[in-house]
Protein backbone atom coordinates (compact mmCIF):
# COMPACT_ATOMS: atom_id res chain seq x y z
CA UNK A 1 0.00 0.00 0.00
CA UNK A 2 1.08 3.70 -0.54
CA UNK A 3 2.01 3.87 2.81
CA UNK A 4 5.62 5.59 2.68
CA UNK A 5 7.18 8.07 0.99
CA UNK A 6 10.02 6.59 0.21
CA UNK A 7 13.65 7.78 -0.47
CA UNK A 8 15.14 6.58 -3.99
CA UNK A 9 17.65 4.28 -2.79
CA UNK A 10 17.78 0.79 -2.09
CA UNK A 11 20.17 -0.92 0.27
CA UNK A 12 21.94 -4.48 -0.13
CA UNK A 13 24.11 -5.18 2.82
CA UNK A 14 25.45 -3.39 5.49
CA UNK A 15 28.44 -3.34 7.81
CA UNK A 16 29.00 -1.60 11.41
CA UNK A 17 27.81 1.82 10.84
CA UNK A 18 27.96 1.51 6.89
CA UNK A 19 25.20 0.89 4.12
CA UNK A 20 25.52 -0.15 0.33
CA UNK A 21 23.11 0.20 -1.97
CA UNK A 22 22.28 -2.25 -4.45
CA UNK A 23 24.39 0.07 -7.05
CA UNK A 24 27.58 -0.22 -4.59
CA UNK A 25 27.39 2.97 -3.57
CA UNK A 26 28.88 3.16 0.38
CA UNK A 27 26.52 5.64 2.87
CA UNK A 28 27.16 6.61 6.66
CA UNK A 29 24.58 5.58 8.56
CA UNK A 30 23.29 8.32 11.32
CA UNK A 31 19.86 7.08 11.51
CA UNK A 32 20.13 3.24 13.25
CA UNK A 33 16.68 2.63 11.50
CA UNK A 34 15.31 5.24 13.13
CA UNK A 35 17.40 3.97 16.56
CA UNK A 36 16.86 0.40 15.94
CA UNK A 37 20.59 -0.72 14.94
CA UNK A 38 22.77 0.21 18.05
CA UNK A 39 25.13 -2.44 17.21
CA UNK A 40 25.49 -1.56 13.88
CA UNK A 41 24.60 -3.51 10.87
CA UNK A 42 25.31 -7.39 10.52
CA UNK A 43 26.71 -7.62 13.82
CA UNK A 44 28.69 -11.17 13.99
CA UNK A 45 27.39 -12.33 17.54
CA UNK A 46 23.84 -10.79 16.72
CA UNK A 47 23.83 -13.00 12.99
CA UNK A 48 25.15 -16.01 14.86
CA UNK A 49 22.58 -15.93 17.52
CA UNK A 50 19.85 -15.77 14.80
CA UNK A 51 21.36 -18.34 12.68
CA UNK A 52 21.75 -21.04 15.63
CA UNK A 53 18.16 -20.41 17.38
CA UNK A 54 16.75 -20.59 14.08
CA UNK A 55 18.41 -24.20 13.50
CA UNK A 56 17.43 -25.19 17.29
CA UNK A 57 13.97 -23.42 17.86
CA UNK A 58 11.74 -20.10 16.25
CA UNK A 59 8.59 -20.25 17.56
CA UNK A 60 6.22 -22.43 20.00
CA UNK A 61 3.58 -20.06 20.71
CA UNK A 62 2.82 -18.66 24.76
CA UNK A 63 0.59 -21.69 25.26
CA UNK A 64 4.06 -22.80 26.81
CA UNK A 65 6.59 -21.68 28.65
CA UNK A 66 9.49 -20.32 26.82
CA UNK A 67 12.95 -20.46 29.09
CA UNK A 68 14.70 -17.52 26.47
CA UNK A 69 11.77 -15.17 27.25
CA UNK A 70 11.66 -15.77 31.18
CA UNK A 71 15.27 -15.12 31.23
CA UNK A 72 14.73 -11.62 28.70
CA UNK A 73 11.86 -10.71 31.55
CA UNK A 74 14.43 -11.35 34.64
CA UNK A 75 17.68 -9.18 32.38
CA UNK A 76 15.63 -6.32 31.13
CA UNK A 77 13.44 -5.98 35.12
CA UNK A 78 16.56 -6.08 36.47
CA UNK A 79 18.22 -3.35 34.27
CA UNK A 80 15.40 -1.45 35.07
CA UNK A 81 14.27 -2.24 38.45
CA UNK A 82 11.05 -3.39 37.42
CA UNK A 83 9.14 -6.26 38.45
CA UNK A 84 7.47 -8.46 35.29
CA UNK A 85 7.37 -8.29 31.50
CA UNK A 86 5.26 -8.67 28.57
CA UNK A 87 6.55 -9.34 24.97
CA UNK A 88 4.71 -8.11 22.11
CA UNK A 89 6.65 -7.42 18.61
CA UNK A 90 6.86 -3.63 18.40
CA UNK A 91 6.78 -0.18 20.48
CA UNK A 92 3.33 0.41 19.71
CA UNK A 93 2.27 -3.29 21.10
CA UNK A 94 4.49 -1.99 23.72
CA UNK A 95 1.99 0.83 24.68
CA UNK A 96 -0.90 -0.94 23.96
CA UNK A 97 0.17 -3.53 26.57
CA UNK A 98 0.74 -0.01 28.92
CA UNK A 99 -2.43 1.48 28.09
CA UNK A 100 -4.77 -1.52 28.80
CA UNK A 101 -2.41 -1.84 32.18
CA UNK A 102 -3.63 1.76 33.08
CA UNK A 103 -7.45 0.97 32.44
CA UNK A 104 -7.30 -2.42 34.31
CA UNK A 105 -5.42 -0.87 37.50
CA UNK A 106 -8.54 1.87 37.69
CA UNK A 107 -11.15 -0.54 37.07
CA UNK A 108 -10.10 -2.73 39.92
CA UNK A 109 -9.78 0.39 41.68
CA UNK A 110 -13.74 1.33 41.08
CA UNK A 111 -12.81 4.07 38.80
CA UNK A 112 -14.96 3.18 35.51
CA UNK A 113 -14.75 5.90 33.40
CA UNK A 114 -10.52 5.88 33.73
CA UNK A 115 -8.20 8.37 32.30
CA UNK A 116 -4.83 8.59 30.70
CA UNK A 117 -3.13 11.92 30.61
CA UNK A 118 -0.47 12.79 27.61
CA UNK A 119 1.63 15.01 26.11
CA UNK A 120 1.53 17.53 23.02
CA UNK A 121 3.97 16.49 20.20
CA UNK A 122 4.36 13.02 21.79
CA UNK A 123 4.57 9.89 19.45
CA UNK A 124 3.42 6.68 20.72
CA UNK A 125 2.56 4.60 17.62
CA UNK A 126 -0.30 4.12 14.82
CA UNK A 127 -2.90 1.58 16.21
CA UNK A 128 -5.83 3.23 17.35
CA UNK A 129 -5.08 3.36 21.13
CA UNK A 130 -1.43 4.80 20.66
CA UNK A 131 -2.16 7.15 17.80
CA UNK A 132 -4.90 9.07 19.63
CA UNK A 133 -2.03 9.13 22.62
CA UNK A 134 0.06 10.68 20.34
CA UNK A 135 0.41 14.21 20.43
CA UNK A 136 0.53 14.96 16.71
CA UNK A 137 -3.30 15.61 14.57
CA UNK A 138 -1.32 15.35 11.49
CA UNK A 139 -0.89 11.62 11.93
CA UNK A 140 -4.51 11.34 13.13
CA UNK A 141 -6.68 13.23 10.94
CA UNK A 142 -8.85 10.77 8.61
CA UNK A 143 -9.02 7.93 11.65
CA UNK A 144 -11.48 9.52 13.78
CA UNK A 145 -13.29 8.53 16.12
CA UNK A 146 -10.25 8.28 18.33
CA UNK A 147 -10.62 6.51 21.39
CA UNK A 148 -11.81 8.58 24.54
CA UNK A 149 -9.77 8.68 27.86
CA UNK A 150 -7.09 10.84 27.23
CA UNK A 151 -6.21 14.08 28.05
CA UNK A 152 -2.86 16.11 26.59
CA UNK A 153 -1.15 18.91 28.72
CA UNK A 154 2.26 20.27 27.19
CA UNK A 155 5.24 18.71 27.67
CA UNK A 156 7.42 19.48 30.36
CA UNK A 157 5.01 21.49 32.22
CA UNK A 158 4.19 19.98 35.71
CA UNK A 159 1.73 22.93 36.25
CA UNK A 160 -0.75 21.99 33.95
CA UNK A 161 -0.48 18.04 35.44
CA UNK A 162 -1.21 20.19 38.71
CA UNK A 163 -4.48 21.51 37.08
CA UNK A 164 -5.45 17.96 35.13
CA UNK A 165 -5.37 16.52 39.03
CA UNK A 166 -7.41 19.46 40.64
CA UNK A 167 -9.85 19.68 37.43
CA UNK A 168 -10.33 16.17 35.89
CA UNK A 169 -11.36 13.22 37.97
CA UNK A 170 -10.73 9.55 36.79
CA UNK A 171 -7.46 10.25 36.29
CA UNK A 172 -5.46 6.78 36.06
CA UNK A 173 -1.96 7.23 34.81
CA UNK A 174 0.38 9.75 33.12
CA UNK A 175 2.39 8.10 29.85
CA UNK A 176 5.31 10.35 28.49
CA UNK A 177 8.70 10.31 26.37
CA UNK A 178 11.60 11.42 28.83
CA UNK A 179 12.77 12.65 25.49
CA UNK A 180 10.55 13.42 23.06
CA UNK A 181 12.19 11.69 19.56
CA UNK A 182 9.11 12.38 16.92
CA UNK A 183 8.48 15.63 18.41
CA UNK A 184 11.98 16.90 17.70
CA UNK A 185 14.59 15.65 20.13
CA UNK A 186 13.24 17.53 23.15
CA UNK A 187 14.52 17.33 26.25
CA UNK A 188 12.70 18.69 29.52
CA UNK A 189 14.50 20.72 32.49
CA UNK A 190 16.17 18.53 34.92
CA UNK A 191 13.47 18.38 37.45
CA UNK A 192 10.92 17.52 35.62
CA UNK A 193 10.38 13.61 35.73
CA UNK A 194 11.03 13.80 39.39
CA UNK A 195 8.32 16.10 39.61
CA UNK A 196 6.23 14.13 37.31
CA UNK A 197 7.32 11.08 39.93
CA UNK A 198 6.18 13.00 42.72
CA UNK A 199 2.76 14.13 41.07
CA UNK A 200 1.78 10.67 40.41
CA UNK A 201 2.77 9.31 43.77
CA UNK A 202 0.60 11.68 45.71
CA UNK A 203 -2.14 11.36 43.14
CA UNK A 204 -2.05 7.79 43.11
CA UNK A 205 -1.31 7.53 39.60
CA UNK A 206 0.96 4.78 37.40
CA UNK A 207 4.01 6.80 36.05
CA UNK A 208 4.16 5.51 32.61
CA UNK A 209 7.49 6.06 30.06
CA UNK A 210 7.97 5.04 26.67
CA UNK A 211 11.27 4.54 26.06
CA UNK A 212 11.13 3.15 22.91
CA UNK A 213 13.29 5.31 21.13
CA UNK A 214 15.59 6.51 24.38
CA UNK A 215 15.98 3.05 25.74
CA UNK A 216 18.97 0.55 25.33
CA UNK A 217 21.78 2.44 26.27
CA UNK A 218 21.32 5.52 23.45
CA UNK A 219 21.54 8.36 25.71
CA UNK A 220 24.02 7.47 27.99
CA UNK A 221 22.28 5.11 30.58
CA UNK A 222 20.59 2.25 29.90
CA UNK A 223 17.22 3.79 30.00
CA UNK A 224 16.88 7.59 29.81
CA UNK A 225 14.81 7.96 33.07
CA UNK A 226 17.94 6.48 35.13
CA UNK A 227 19.90 9.65 34.32
CA UNK A 228 16.85 11.28 37.00
CA UNK A 229 17.14 8.56 39.68
CA UNK A 230 13.69 7.73 39.76
CA UNK A 231 11.82 4.63 38.90
CA UNK A 232 8.66 4.39 36.31
CA UNK A 233 5.25 1.76 37.13
CA UNK A 234 5.36 1.01 33.46
CA UNK A 235 7.91 1.04 31.08
CA UNK A 236 7.92 0.48 27.45
CA UNK A 237 10.95 -0.60 25.22
CA UNK A 238 11.51 -1.64 21.39
CA UNK A 239 13.82 -0.58 19.01
CA UNK A 240 17.39 -0.95 20.01
CA UNK A 241 16.67 -4.45 22.49
CA UNK A 242 17.09 -7.04 19.45
CA UNK A 243 19.23 -4.88 17.15
CA UNK A 244 16.95 -4.97 14.34
CA UNK A 245 14.71 -8.14 14.94
CA UNK A 246 11.12 -7.22 15.73
CA UNK A 247 10.40 -7.42 19.71
CA UNK A 248 9.16 -5.02 22.21
CA UNK A 249 8.33 -4.95 25.99
CA UNK A 250 6.21 -3.57 28.51
CA UNK A 251 7.66 -3.57 31.86
CA UNK A 252 5.78 -3.10 35.27
CA UNK A 253 6.61 -2.79 39.01
CA UNK A 254 4.52 -2.90 41.94
CA UNK A 255 0.61 -3.35 41.32
CA UNK A 256 0.66 -2.37 37.82
CA UNK A 257 3.03 -5.86 37.49
CA UNK A 258 0.27 -7.73 38.71
CA UNK A 259 -2.48 -5.94 37.12
CA UNK A 260 -2.73 -8.59 34.26
CA UNK A 261 -4.10 -11.86 34.80
CA UNK A 262 -4.77 -14.96 32.36
CA UNK A 263 -6.94 -13.89 29.41
CA UNK A 264 -6.29 -9.74 30.04
CA UNK A 265 -3.74 -9.70 27.47
CA UNK A 266 -1.92 -11.51 24.52
CA UNK A 267 0.46 -12.18 21.64
CA UNK A 268 0.81 -14.81 19.05
CA UNK A 269 4.26 -14.49 18.20
CA UNK A 270 5.51 -11.96 21.06
CA UNK A 271 8.40 -13.37 22.82
CA UNK A 272 9.24 -16.23 20.61
CA UNK A 273 12.67 -17.80 21.12
CA UNK A 274 13.94 -16.32 18.34
CA UNK A 275 13.06 -13.29 19.37
CA UNK A 276 14.45 -13.48 22.93
CA UNK A 277 17.64 -14.81 21.75
CA UNK A 278 18.70 -11.71 19.74
CA UNK A 279 17.53 -9.38 22.15
CA UNK A 280 19.42 -11.40 25.03
CA UNK A 281 22.55 -11.35 22.97
CA UNK A 282 22.31 -8.27 22.04
CA UNK A 283 21.85 -6.60 25.51
CA UNK A 284 24.99 -8.52 26.89
CA UNK A 285 27.03 -6.81 24.17
CA UNK A 286 25.95 -3.24 25.71
CA UNK A 287 26.87 -4.12 28.53
CA UNK A 288 30.09 -6.14 28.05
CA UNK A 289 31.37 -3.32 25.95
CA UNK A 290 29.79 0.00 28.16
CA UNK A 291 27.79 1.38 25.33
CA UNK A 292 26.26 3.48 27.69
CA UNK A 293 29.22 5.54 28.52
CA UNK A 294 30.48 4.95 25.04
CA UNK A 295 26.81 6.80 23.95
CA UNK A 296 27.91 9.63 26.60
CA UNK A 297 31.67 10.19 25.11
CA UNK A 298 30.53 10.30 21.39
CA UNK A 299 27.35 12.23 22.06
CA UNK A 300 29.24 15.37 24.33
CA UNK A 301 31.90 15.14 21.18
CA UNK A 302 29.45 15.52 18.33
CA UNK A 303 27.41 18.18 20.07
CA UNK A 304 30.93 20.12 20.56
CA UNK A 305 31.83 20.05 17.08
CA UNK A 306 28.41 21.12 15.42
CA UNK A 307 28.82 23.73 18.00
CA UNK A 308 31.89 24.54 16.64
CA UNK A 309 30.90 23.75 13.02
CA UNK A 310 27.61 26.08 12.98
CA UNK A 311 28.35 28.57 15.35
CA UNK A 312 27.32 31.96 14.04
CA UNK A 313 24.49 30.23 11.51
CA UNK A 314 21.36 32.00 11.96
CA UNK A 315 19.55 29.58 10.52
CA UNK A 316 20.54 27.06 13.45
CA UNK A 317 18.47 28.08 16.30
CA UNK A 318 19.14 25.39 18.78
CA UNK A 319 21.50 22.10 19.33
CA UNK A 320 20.67 19.79 21.71
CA UNK A 321 21.15 16.17 22.65
CA UNK A 322 21.52 13.61 25.46
CA UNK A 323 24.04 10.67 24.20
CA UNK A 324 23.79 9.64 20.90
CA UNK A 325 20.20 11.15 20.66
CA UNK A 326 20.88 14.52 18.76
CA UNK A 327 18.96 17.17 17.41
CA UNK A 328 20.14 20.24 15.26
CA UNK A 329 17.06 22.59 15.04
CA UNK A 330 16.55 24.98 11.89
CA UNK A 331 14.28 28.34 11.97
CA UNK A 332 12.73 26.85 8.89
CA UNK A 333 11.08 23.55 7.43
CA UNK A 334 14.16 21.76 5.81
CA UNK A 335 13.15 18.20 4.90
CA UNK A 336 14.86 18.15 1.83
CA UNK A 337 17.96 18.18 3.50
CA UNK A 338 17.39 14.21 3.93
CA UNK A 339 17.95 13.81 -0.05
CA UNK A 340 20.62 16.33 0.08
CA UNK A 341 22.74 14.36 2.62
CA UNK A 342 22.03 10.84 0.95
CA UNK A 343 23.16 12.34 -2.13
CA UNK A 344 26.99 13.11 -0.11
CA UNK A 345 26.12 8.99 0.98
CA UNK A 346 24.92 10.19 4.71
CA UNK A 347 21.60 8.90 6.22
CA UNK A 348 19.95 11.41 8.56
CA UNK A 349 16.39 11.98 9.44
CA UNK A 350 14.37 15.27 9.84
CA UNK A 351 11.36 15.43 12.08
CA UNK A 352 8.84 17.99 13.24
CA UNK A 353 9.26 19.77 10.04
CA UNK A 354 12.64 21.79 11.34
CA UNK A 355 14.63 19.04 13.46
CA UNK A 356 17.41 17.71 11.91
CA UNK A 357 17.32 14.20 14.10
CA UNK A 358 20.56 12.13 14.51
CA UNK A 359 20.58 8.66 15.95
CA UNK A 360 23.92 6.87 15.06
CA UNK A 361 25.16 3.40 16.32
CA UNK A 362 26.63 2.85 19.57
CA UNK A 363 29.34 1.66 17.90
CA UNK A 364 30.82 4.35 15.99
CA UNK A 365 34.20 4.91 15.75
CA UNK A 366 35.33 8.88 16.96
CA UNK A 367 36.47 8.85 13.32
CA UNK A 368 32.86 8.32 12.16
CA UNK A 369 31.23 10.58 14.32
CA UNK A 370 33.51 13.77 12.92
CA UNK A 371 32.67 12.42 9.63
CA UNK A 372 28.38 12.44 10.44
CA UNK A 373 29.50 16.26 12.03
CA UNK A 374 31.06 17.02 9.03
CA UNK A 375 28.61 16.13 7.07
CA UNK A 376 25.67 17.57 8.49
CA UNK A 377 27.09 20.85 8.92
CA UNK A 378 28.27 21.02 5.24
CA UNK A 379 24.78 20.36 4.10
CA UNK A 380 23.25 22.41 6.52
CA UNK A 381 25.80 25.61 5.88
CA UNK A 382 24.62 25.33 2.11
CA UNK A 383 20.83 25.02 3.36
CA UNK A 384 21.10 28.07 5.25
CA UNK A 385 23.15 30.43 2.40
CA UNK A 386 20.21 29.47 0.07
Amino acid sequence: MNTYARLPVAFDRGSGAWLWDKNGKKYLDALSGIAVCGLGHAHPAVAEAICDQAQRLVHTSNLFEIPLQTQLAAELTTLAGMDSAFFGNSGAEANEAAIKIARLWGHKRGIKQPVIVVMENAFHGRTLATLTATGNRKVQAGFEPLVKGFVRVPYGDTEALETVAQNTPNVVAVLLEPIQGEGGIRIPDAPYLNEVRELCNRHEWLMMLDEIQSGTARTGQMFAFQHAGITPDVLTVAKGIANGFPIGACLARGEAATTFQPGNHGSTFGGNPLACRVALTTLRIVQEEDLPSRATALGERMLSGFEQALDGIPAVTSIRGMGLMLGIELNRPCGELVAKALDNGLLINVTSQQVIRLLPPLIISDDEADQIVDGVSRVVRDFAAS
